[in-house]
């Protein structure tokens, strides 16, 4: 009985040191809650010296625990992850609100954080040791990995939105190029024209190429940061063609045609796929309370006479 109870003081004694640390780390988060401080980079670019004395004091304060929470999740992210958080983070565009150095520090918070609540949820449920310690550490590696998932589904959803706008873009790209514009120009004119991730990356690629970089190199650049296959080949037959000599109208027209074509079997196949999603809904929702309607009074008749 006494050893128990010098178990449950311990695991206690656990518990309160979790939530002593999540209790600093929130104190750092809300000197850190402003705009500007919060995204340094972004302050630094757009809005120097916009955030007020006492809050960059109160951000400095507490900055050391910041470093320790990027310390923890430096020291538990397995080697080569990294550079997969990179890749990811250039599929989701690089938000300037995700920062590899601030999704670093947020696994280590979010692995102190769930921890607490994994334990306390267990001690909630009046679970036994080994169930608390369980759940404990179920809580970490979920709220270590959250930020990996949250970039993950980003850059998803990015890439299919590029894949969604590439063969209108890649249309007024065409007609801007026959139309007499050059191909910087015609670039220009996309990123201006339409919304959303395909123009900032076109935006982007023009960018490049202001800066210095070779036409080339920035095509390739943009084929590296995207995971839609048909952006990635339009992508290496402009570089061929601009290292070949041949013609970009007509390479454009020809890629054109090819994405109309694409989209038209993409929905096709989204087509014939739909009985197949239909038939789950139908079986396991519809059909059992059709025949409960159906065959529910004569089942109850069948009992009365019986």
């Amino acid at each position: 009985m006494s050893a128990q109870l010098v178990l449950n003081v311990g695991i206690g004694a656990i518990f309160a040191a979790i939530a002593l640390a999540v209790i600093t780390l929130a104190s750092a988060s809300i000197g850190r809650a402003g705009v500007a401080k919060a995204l340094e980079t972004i302050d630094t670019v757009y809005a120097p010296g916009s955030a007020a004395a006492a809050e960059e004091k109160l951000g400095d304060r507490f900055r050391p625990a910041a470093q320790q929470m990027s310390a923890l999740g430096k020291l538990l992210t397995p080697k080569g992850a990294g550079a997969r958080l990179q890749h990811w983070l250039d599929y989701a565009g690089n938000p300037v609100a995700w920062p590899p150095e601030r999704i670093v520090e947020m696994q280590g918070l979010g692995l102190l954080v769930f921890a607490f609540l994994g334990g306390l949820a267990a001690f909630a449920l009046s679970f036994g040791t080994l169930s608390v310690v369980c759940w404990v550490l179920a809580g970490a590696a979920f709220g270590f990995w959250l930020p990996f998932l949250v970039v993950y589904d980003l850059g998803i959803r990015r890439q299919q939105e590029i894949r969604r706008r590439l063969p209108d873009g890649l249309d007024l790209l065409t007609l801007s190029v026959e139309a007499g514009l050059g191909f910087d120009a015609a670039l220009a004119q996309v990123a201006a024209s339409m919304p959303g991730a395909l123009s900032r990356e076109f935006a982007r690629v023009l960018q490049e190429m202001q800066m210095g970089q070779r036409r080339a190199d920035a095509l390739r650049a943009l084929a590296a940061r995207t995971s839609v296959r048909e952006l990635k080949t339009i992508t290496m037959a402009l570089v061929q063609a601009g290292e070949l000599g041949i013609p970009i109208a007509g390479v454009l027209r020809e890629q054109a045609r090819q994405m109309r074509v694409k989209r038209r079997q993409l929905a096709e196949e989204k087509a014939r796929k739909l009985p197949v999603k239909v038939l789950f809904p139908l079986i396991f929702c519809l059909f059992p309370a059709l025949f409960v309607v159906i065959l529910g009074p004569g089942v109850i008749g069948i009992m009365d006479a019986f």
